[in-house]
């Protein structure tokens, strides 16, 4: 089971939301990297100084996935299966596998996702 983590879930590491930062912490302190894309780094990313000096901190203890012509490729299926139109989410849910948790602000559409790829993931709320 991995903890994936959505830019809602890194905002709220910004944000010093008690629950999300405890459940990163206790990940990485079991020794499993959070794991999230190189694109959803880009949706919350404006400099690390400031507010976002706690997400500047977390980040080298993330595991950061580039993505690469087959993710984009599971991404732009589940987008089809969907109806949807975000990439980026969309390639989140092509991370996600049965068993993992995703911590996102936005389950609504990641539930879409989720139900095209046919995946057992737990959309935990932030």
């Amino acid at each position: 089971m991995r903890l994936i983590l959505d830019a809602g879930a890194l905002v709220a590491v910004e944000l010093a939301n008690r629950e999300v930062v405890a459940l990163i912490k206790r990940e990485l302190t079991a020794g499993r990297a959070p794991v999230t894309h190189g694109g959803v780094v880009g949706q919350v990313w404006r400099g690390g100084s400031g507010r976002q000096a706690p997400l500047a901190r977390l980040l080298p203890g993330l595991e950061i996935v580039g993505i690469d012509e087959a993710l984009g490729r599971r991404a732009g299926l589940l987008l089809g299966k969907a109806r949807l139109s975000d990439v980026v989410d969309a390639t989140l849910v092509a991370l996600a596998a049965d068993g993992d948790s995703v911590l996102t602000s936005d389950v609504q559409d990641l539930r879409r996702l989720v139900e095209a790829a046919d995946t057992h993931v737990d959309l935990v709320p932030v």
